[in-house]
């Protein structure tokens, strides 16, 4: 008995050696492991936000080594009665309006500031197809009805072998992806434990095999199409997307500081959410665009492809909101008026006709509820109308 209890000892003590030495190896994944698992935790999510490099691998967006450019101000403006109401209702931490390029509302909330690095959620899908504009320009992308498995050939025998470039732009993939953020066994929330545990992407992408309609027939959102056409754009380059996006946009813009990308365990860019900038380099990107693509006397992105890609053309349902390539156009919009937004209250408002722009930030937990993204519009529309009396 005396034998079996010690060696049971031996085995308990070795079992627990072993355990101390793979949580010492592994200890930069289980402590990211377990920031993720807190990431929207309501005493958490706010600080979360502004700190994203904590919970994931990151790489930075270098912005070049010229100047700042000068985000002007204008003439102030006072926010309607209601609008105050409605940031501290869906938990807003950051608002700047530009009118004409020039700022007149800027402000911060909940204990973030002007130097805080925000987490753009979907935004980056918007950064993503300003590049593919750039790229389909100077002929690295033929024809946006290419297979996507010309560019990507490890996405042959998956679920998008017959997806085209365009159907991954308009959401229009038909691959099956379950995307809600509040399911704890939703692919979407699978691939946020994939990029914490340094897992890759790619492989993560290529292993759908089910769809639910032909590509180009439906619309229906599901962020690793995102991913997908990152893949396309570093096939056609054989450049990161962080390299990229920092030549061809970032530089041009004379950003404040260089942003964040969170990356997979290869150091691949997670595109379809993960670029983390100032509210006011997220408000320069959102100028140029407002401008047709034109910054600093520098045309950064084509101006067609502005107008195309802002322009409802994803087979959404009638009467819904639209889709186009990366943006969204809300119902009932005019012509010039449309945005790119993120989970948790990430958006940027455009209403080119006005000269207009509206970025704001958030941590709004409530977020999926019912009526949210369309006071979300109502609220921009309503600054936009106030500042045009």
């Amino acid at each position: 008995m005396r034998t079996f209890a010690k060696w049971l000892g031996r085995i308990l003590l070795a079992l627990l050696l072993a355990a101390a030495v793979i949580g010492y190896w592994k200890r930069e994944e289980i402590t990211r492991l377990l920031a993720v698992n807190s990431l929207f935790a309501e005493e958490k999510i706010v600080k979360n936000f502004s700190h994203m490099d904590t919970a994931f691998l990151t790489t930075p967006i270098e912005r070049g080594a010229g100047p700042v450019t000068d985000l002007p101000k204008g003439s102030p403006m006072t926010l309607p009665t209601d609008v105050n109401t409605w940031i501290t209702d869906r938990d807003v931490t950051s608002l700047l309006v530009l009118k004409d390029g020039e700022i007149v509302f800027e402000d911060y909330y909940l204990g973030t500031g002007e130097n805080d690095r925000r987490i753009s959620w979907s935004l980056a899908k918007s950064y993503l197809s300003a590049l593919v504009g750039i790229l389909v320009d100077e002929g690295k992308i033929a024809s946006l009805d290419d297979s996507v498995t010309k560019y990507a050939p490890l996405l042959k025998g998956s679920a998008y072998e017959d997806a085209s470039i365009r159907n991954v732009l308009n959401m229009a993939s038909g691959v099956a992806f379950d995307e809600d953020y509040l399911d704890e066994n939703s692919d979407i929330k699978r691939m946020g434990r994939v990029i914490a545990l340094g897992g890759t992407l790619d492989e993560f992408t290529a292993s759908f095999k089910d769809s639910f309609a032909s590509p180009g027939d439906t619309w229906q959102y599901v962020s690793i199409d995102t991913h997908v056409i990152g893949m396309v754009v570093r096939g056609a380059t054989g450049r990161s997307i962080p390299d990229l996006l920092s030549e061809k946009i970032i530089t041009p813009l004379g950003q404040e500081q260089d942003g964040l990308y969170i990356t997979d365990g290869e150091g691949v860019a997670f595109v379809l959410g993960g670029i983390n900038m100032t509210t006011r380099d997220y408000a320069r990107f959102a100028q140029m665009i407002l401008q047709n693509g034109e910054y600093n006397g520098q045309q950064v992105v084509p101006a067609d492809w502005i107008a195309m890609s802002t322009k409802a053309s994803a087979p959404t349902a009638e009467g819904k909101i639209g889709y186009g390539y990366q943006w969204w156009i809300p119902v009932g919009s005019h012509a010039g008026e449309f945005q790119g937004q993120g989970i948790y209250g990430q958006y940027l408002y455009f209403d080119q006709p006005t000269g207009v722009v509206i970025v704001t930030t958030g941590a709004d937990r409530q977020f999926k509820e019912p009526g949210v993204s369309q006071d979300n519009i109502d609220t921009f529309r309503q600054i936009t109308q106030a500042l045009n009396k």
